[in-house]
């Protein structure tokens, strides 16, 4: 939900993987299988993509703010 507010292209990829997935996608994102522990890599493209990406960075650091 969080990504879908930047008009720029989100990519997620797990570090110890090659591909990445549309960091936009709640199925896709659900399918990197990302416990927790796993490293990930967030990158995105397009005029907000450094905000996108410190917000996201910022979330995932937080453990999406549950307690």
């Amino acid at each position: 939900e969080c990504a879908g507010r930047y008009s720029c292209e989100v990519s997620v990829r797990r570090k110890d993987a090659d591909e990445p997935v549309d960091g936009k996608s709640i199925m896709q994102l659900l399918m990197l299988a990302g416990t927790h522990g796993t490293v990930l890599e967030i990158s995105a493209e397009g005029p907000d993509a450094a905000d996108a990406v410190a917000t996201l960075a910022e979330l995932v650091e937080s453990g999406f703010d549950e307690d």
